[in-house]
């Protein structure tokens, strides 16, 4: 058979103190029709006062929780057992050595200077003229090897100059695929057997300066640190400058002026 507990044999002991006084106890009997004699009224009061006072101690003692029969080594114990808790600070968290540990970094970043980025752009515009050179078709020695047009004449300049129309500005680029200005210049007149310099000045100085009145279309029009061929009326065909490409367009600078080669 299972124990049930502390309580279970409380309530057996009750039970048999309970039936033990009950046993002593003298209950009134039913009254008889002879008037009852002034002892046994006086008996009845008592055991009726008696059972009055000791059942609902009884009861009492039954309705005790059950904490209240824990024995004081059980207390002293749960006791002890909180105080340990408390020291051992149980809610601390061990973390193992070899758990991972993540690092956090910032990376690293840095200005450029006006002097890096020019730099960056004439790297990537030389880049550029030397893939355009290579991309294209005869070069100014070759042009000058074997001329296409070996009989020189100026209006066969303007013509010929006119065929490069479109073709966008590279820095240093002297071929149809790419031209800077005097890089279409030298270009133009080397189909003609004419070898001239990849420089502005280096081209006006092998040239004859001429009067504006006297200039004719294909002759040389020469300005401060720019030139292009020249087609009449004030216009020339150059390649302008960065984004742009080889057009016909008015001459923008009075300061300019007219140089003729082959005289």
């Amino acid at each position: 058979m299972t124990n049930a507990g502390p309580e279970h044999d409380r309530s057996t002991e009750v039970a048999v103190q309970f039936k033990a006084i009950a046993s002593k106890l003298t209950l009134p009997t039913a009254p008889r029709i002879s008037r009852p004699s002034a002892k046994s009224v006086r008996s009845g009061i008592l055991s009726v006062a008696v059972m009055g006072l000791v059942v609902p101690g009884l009861f009492a003692t039954v309705a005790l929780p059950a904490y209240a029969f824990r024995s004081p080594d059980a207390a002293i114990q749960a006791s002890g057992e909180l105080e340990t808790l408390k020291k051992a600070d149980a809610q601390n968290l061990t973390v193992a050595g070899s758990a991972s540990v993540l690092s956090a970094s910032r990376d690293g970043f840095g200005a450029t200077s006006p002097e890096e980025l020019a730099a960056a752009r004439e790297a990537e515009a030389a880049a550029a003229a030397a893939a355009a050179v290579a991309a294209s078709g005869p070069s100014i020695s070759d042009l000058l090897a074997n001329p296409p047009y070996p009989s020189f004449d100026l209006a066969s300049v303007a013509s010929v100059a006119l065929q490069y129309q479109g073709v966008p500005y590279v820095y240093g680029g002297a071929t149809p695929a790419g031209f800077d200005c005097s890089g279409f210049v030298s270009y133009v007149y080397a189909q003609f057997g004419i070898a001239l310099p990849h420089s502005v000045s280096g081209i006006a100085a092998m040239g004859t300066p001429i009067a504006t009145e006297a200039a004719l279309p294909g002759d040389i029009v020469t300005l401060p640190g720019h030139n292009g061929i020249y087609l009449g009326d004030g216009m020339f065909i150059d390649a302008p400058d960065y984004g742009d490409v080889v057009r016909v367009r008015p001459i923008y600078d009075s300061g300019y002026y007219i140089v003729r080669i082959g005289i």
